[in-house]
Formats: C-alpha cells, structure tokens, sequence
C-alpha cells in the first residue's frame, strides 16, 4: 500500500532522492569517509599486533580494551547527544580521533609501537567514538523530513558500506604493500576528512534547555527504551550476537583465514562481507516489508553462515560467500532495525535510545574477545567457530516468536 499527500502533478515525497537535502549531503560525506579509515583499521591494527610477536590471547585483550572504553563512555556520548549540539559532538570528535589515529599510525611506522601502547592508544580511540556514535545516529532524523526518512536510512548505510567494503579490500593490500602503520594514517585522513564535512552541516547547534541533571536524562532514555518491548528485546538478542561473534570476527578471523590462508585473504573475506553490506543496503531501496522486525529477524538468520564457512573450508571461495551472505542478511536486518528506531523514539531522547542500543548491544563484546583466545585454543578453532554459528543464527530466528517484534509496522508514509 502506497500513501502519498503530494499533489498527483508530483512523483511521491518518499521515492525522491535525499541527496537533493544539503545537510544528508554532508552528513552521509562525513560518515562514508570516516568508514572508509575504520575499515582499513581493524585490519592493520591485528596484523601490528601479529607483528610484534602477539598471541591469539593478546589480540583478543587489545581488542577487549578498546571495546570496554567504548561501552563505558557510549552512555555518556547519549545524554549529551541530547543535552548539546549534535554538531559540535560530531566535528570535535572526527577531528580528535584524526589525532589519535594519525599518533597511532606514527609509533607503528616508527617501529616504537608495543602492544600495551597500541592498546591504550586503541583505548582512547573507543572513547572518542563512542562519544560521536548517538549523535551521528540520530542525525539522520534532523536532516531530512519524515517522508524521507526509510529511503535517507537505507541510502546512508548503502554509502557507509560501499565505503567500507573499498577499506576492507585496501586494508588487506595496505598491510601487505606498505604495512600496517600506513594503512593507519589513512584512517587519520578520513577522519580530517569527515570533521570537515559535518563542519558544513547547517542546522541548529542549540538544544532544549535540559533542567534535569545528566544522570536524570539518563535514567529517562532508559525509560523510553523500556516503554517499547521489540527494542529491549532485540538489544538483549544483539548481546548474545556480539558476545560470540566479536571474538570469532575479530580475532579468529585474521588467524583461521588471514594466517591459514594467506594475509590478503582475510581482506577479501572482510570485503566480501561490506560486499554483501552493499548489496543488502540496494536490496532495501526498493524492499519495504510491512512487518519490519519479523522480516528483518529472518535475514539476521543468515550471519551463521560466515562462521560455519570459515570451520568447514580451508579454500577462499566458500568463505568469500559465507562472508557476503552474513553482511547482506545483517544489513537488511540492521535498515529496519534503525527505521524502526527513527520512526518511534521522539526524536529529543533519540541520542540516548542509541547509546542504551550501542551499550546493550555491545556490554558484553569485551568478555567476548578476551575470552575467545583461551576458549577456541581448549575446544578447537573450527568448533567453537560452528558454536558461534548455532547460537547467532539460532537466536534470530528464535526472536520470530517475541510478539513485539512481529507487530511492529512500518509507517504508512515510508511504504
């Protein structure tokens, strides 16, 4: 069903372009650059950490660090998401973690990096996303009108994934060209980058006097996630997701493919992975379910299969398909999962609906990758890779039953 209020002279609101908005214009500048960098990173931060002679363990630890300072400041990054300029939040923070990352990628090319310093480096590199996170979250809402907002999700996610699917095949040909501290200081640039581009945003920097304190505001984006049983429960789901698929990824991946295969390898297998990102995100241009969530947990089901090809195969191709196959059924999931949040969370508890997403979501993700070295070495690589599959493919399908998830609709102007 179609529901349009424009004058028949006039194509639908919702089928034009929100490109034609300068602010998305710049917005989704400023997010696809900085994915471009994080893409590169990840990459050449384990192969730095492999080249200093680092164990399975001691990945998993650097990775821990930097996800734990992300969760613990992402709450904080929320209330003043909604307490302060959104704008500013943005800029300073993509020009800070050009910083970081530039400082970063000078001890690794010097050839001073140590472990702990890439951890603590990678620490404070959490912090500074996590408190720009809610806020370029939520801006999606503010630049473009309702009509505009299902068509502007999609197309920011398509542009952030085509960018990072680029980084994630140049990250494995950076690492294995130049090394690991270039790949870096690209991540620096694209950061510049983005600083400037949400520097040419034009809307308010004022928000809401707030006469609550930081932590009343707090405790109410707690409440207003807890009015709606489908978010608490699927942020409850996407814990269990990141607690056993963080270490498998993030970890195993670059050993299982990257060293059993060869370096190069895990970069294809990353860029198969943004490749299905892509195509998912072009798929939901133009699907548009009804029943957002139910259809959106269906697809989420197909993330087992990137694990499963990594246990089973010792050859690229099966693995490049299982990679593509979890990034497309993930990013269909995660289009309906963020309309649906854009289109009931008033839009002044926004930036702190995200940061209560990012923590849920994410709280357990340390535990996951510290813990994921000692696990795999006791019961074996390809079994507990086959573990991870049962239990992210087994709890999507499982949330099909929640009532609050089948429920939920998409609004009638977005269909």
């Amino acid at each position: 069903m179609t529901v349009t209020t424009e004058p028949p002279t006039e194509p639908p609101t919702g089928r034009r372009s929100p490109l034609r908005h300068r602010n998305f214009r710049r917005l989704v500048t400023g997010t696809a650059a900085s994915s471009l960098g994080n893409a590169i990173t990840p990459v050449a931060l384990a192969f730095a950490v492999l080249d200093l002679g680092g164990t399975v363990t001691q990945l998993g630890i650097v990775e821990a660090i930097f996800a734990t300072c992300q969760v613990v400041t992402t709450l904080a990054g929320g209330v003043l998401g909604d307490r302060v300029s959104r704008k500013l939040m943005m800029e300073g923070t993509a020009a800070i973690s050009a910083v970081v990352a530039g400082a970063l990628a000078t001890t690794v090319i010097l050839g001073v990096a140590t472990i702990p310093s890439i951890a603590v480096m990678g620490g404070l590199a959490g912090i500074v996303a996590a408190l720009n996170q809610p806020s370029a979250m939520a801006m999606t809402k503010v630049v473009v009108p309702a009509e505009d907002l299902g068509a502007a999700v999609s197309l920011r996610s398509l542009l952030q994934t085509t960018a990072s699917t680029i980084g994630y095949a140049l990250g494995g040909v950076l690492v294995a060209a130049v090394g690991s501290g270039w790949a870096i200081m690209v991540d620096a640039l694209t950061f510049a980058i983005a600083a400037v581009a949400y520097a040419g945003m034009r809307v308010p920097h004022e928000r809401p006097p707030h006469k609550a304190s930081m932590l009343g505001d707090l405790a109410e984006g707690f409440r207003e996630v807890m009015r709606h049983s489908w978010l608490w429960f699927l942020i409850l789901q996407a814990l269990l997701y990141h607690l056993f698929w963080s270490g498998a990824h993030s970890v195993l991946g670059p050993i299982v493919v990257g060293e059993g295969i060869g370096r190069a390898s895990w970069g294809f297998a990353l860029a198969a992975l943004m490749a299905g990102f892509f195509v998912g995100g072009l798929f939901c241009l133009r699907f548009r379910p009804r029943r957002l969530l139910s259809v959106g947990v269906l697809f989420l089901a197909m993330t087992g299969l990137f694990p499963i090809s990594m246990a089973v195969s010792d050859t690229l191709w099966p693995i490049l398909l299982g990679a593509f196959l979890h990034g497309f059924g993930l990013q269909v999931f995660d289009i309906f999962w963020q309309i649906a949040i854009q289109q009931e969370i008033p839009e002044e508890k926004l930036s702190r609906v995200y940061s209560f997403d990012i923590v849920g979501s994410f709280v357990a993700r340390p535990l996951g990758l510290a813990l994921v070295g000692p696990v795999a070495v006791a019961v074996g690589f390809d079994t507990w890779l086959l573990v991870v599959a049962a239990v992210i493919s087994g709890t999507a399908l499982m949330s099909i039953s929640f009532a609050g998830v089948r429920r939920l609709e998409r609004a009638p102007e977005q269909v």
